[in-house]
């Protein structure tokens, strides 16, 4: 029996950066009535040209070129209060990076109302708290995104490896949005513990993330080189610590086996090359989100967002965490310019020797 069509959906994404086009984009090519919320400048180059999505890795599409979503198929809003005027929503697409979660909350409070239920794809474990804290506990829906997706221009995305996405469980829109997401060629999956499944794509997160951009050295170097190697295994052995501390259990997320990272993370290290060369292929050849945040220049970090994470649940939880303490100051000392980019580019040793013995 061929499940029924999900019902159209009135989505409102959040930003048409990587994962806001990969999302709302897939979703108006199934149908769906999509509005985007942009900068005013990016808003306005948007509706000139519409929304570019390569697709083509994704062989179930059959398509041999790229996705181009013409201006008048979606809505191009360039502030909040406008996008509203096109709804009401029966959801919003949040995956704006962690550290602008604040900014965006400012704009969203007097809305808050009018707003749907926010589907939040974000990296790291508390943005659908803060979320909650003021929007209410029923607006806020757990995600992830596993997928990788790299962006050329702002609504212009390219899919690099396809994997999937997560939604939590529980909520009356989880299913609905399950459903479309599927007919949409996301693969979602849905998940009955949310912390499991946000703890879990943060353990994928950390991986040679933090140190990549510190020592301005692609992942495949860092998995390679013995001190470095053990200094990553030690930061996920810590995240691990406060999982359990915490009662959270390591789950698999669409296409990514975070339960066989989390037992790699326990193994000797004379296995470090075979398991240097599996991480290093996960990672991809692109470098991490952090040393892009970093080297452009941008005075922003999600490293407290996620090392920095840890380091407060751990001290909640008892838990020490001195590697995901030292990542997280030493990087965010970079990215405000207190320590010139120079001390720690291409020294491992350097940045090794602030490890305690």
């Amino acid at each position: 029996m061929t499940p029924a069509e999900p019902s159209s959906l009135r989505v409102l994404v959040f930003g048409a950066g990587a994962i806001g086009t990969y999302i709302g984009g897939s979703l108006a090519l199934a149908g769906h009535s999509v509005t985007f919320i942009e900068r005013p400048e990016a808003a306005g180059e948007l509706r000139k040209r519409g929304l570019r999505l390569d697709l083509t890795l994704d062989k179930r599409r059959k398509a041999r070129q790229a996705y181009l979503i013409e201006p008048s198929a979606v809505v191009i809003a360039d502030s909040l209060e406008q996008a509203l005027r096109y709804g009401p929503f029966d959801v919003g697409i949040f995956a704006l990076k962690s550290y602008d979660t604040a900014s965006a909350l400012e704009e969203m409070k007097p809305h808050a109302g009018r707003l749907p239920p926010i589907l939040c794809l974000q990296n790291g474990v508390e943005n659908e708290p803060a979320l909650a804290a003021d929007l209410g506990e029923e607006k806020v829906i757990a995600g992830t995104v596993t997928s990788a997706i790299g962006r050329r221009v702002v609504g212009d995305i390219t899919l690099e490896r396809l994997r999937g996405v997560g939604i939590a469980a529980g909520h009356p829109l989880s299913e609905r949005l399950v459903a479309a997401f599927n007919a949409a060629y996301l693969n979602a999956q849905a998940f009955p513990n949310a912390a499991a499944m946000k703890w879990s794509k943060m353990l994928t997160n950390l991986v040679a993330n933090a140190t990549s951009a510190i020592l301005d050295m692609p992942p495949s170097d860092i998995l390679l080189h013995p001190g470095l190697y053990r200094l990553e295994m030690e930061q996920l052995r810590e995240a691990l610590a406060v999982m359990e501390a915490l009662e959270i259990p390591v789950v698999d997320l669409p296409g990514t086996p975070v339960r066989a990272l989390a037992r790699v993370a326990r193994l000797p290290g004379f296995l470090r090359p075979l398991v240097a060369r599996v991480l290093g292929k996960g990672r991809g050849g692109k470098m991490p989100s952090f040393h892009i945040d970093l080297h452009a220049g941008r005075g922003k970090s999600e490293v407290n967002y996620l090392n920095g994470a840890v380091v407060r649940f751990g001290e909640k939880a008892g838990v020490p965490t001195p590697v995901n303490r030292l990542l997280t100051e030493t990087l965010l000392a970079l990215t405000r310019g207190e320590v010139p980019l120079e001390e720690y580019a291409r020294k491992p040793e350097r940045l090794l020797e602030h490890l305690a013995p």
